[in-house]
């Protein structure tokens, strides 16, 4: 009798084992609960098998050459600038280019 009782024990959450559970942790409970099933949400957008920290990589990977891409055409731009004697913002003006990022 008394390994049936200590298999329910393990088997009873353990916020529910406790009979003073504070509010706190109730509401933390549900925090974690909630948070579990916006991972679970997510890993299933992602698709079987992803691996969220390799698409991450990836994305950073496809920003830093964006950027290295974008570097260059300002430099370009800023030598056009100079030698059509004109401003950077005219230059971005004349190719339909907006002047912030």
């Amino acid at each position: 009798m008394h390994a049936t009782t200590s298999t329910k024990v393990a088997t009873i959450p353990s916020h529910l084992q406790y009979p003073h559970n504070p509010p706190c942790f109730q509401k933390q409970d549900a925090a974690i609960a909630d948070l579990q099933s916006q991972i679970d949400e997510l890993q299933a957008q992602l698709g079987p098998g992803a691996d969220a920290e390799k698409i991450v990589k990836s994305h950073i990977r496809l920003l830093h050459a964006y950027n290295d891409v974008k570097d260059a055409a300002q430099v370009l731009i800023g030598r056009l600038a100079t030698v059509k004697e004109t401003t950077v913002t005219e230059i971005h003006r004349d190719l339909d280019l907006p002047d912030k990022d």
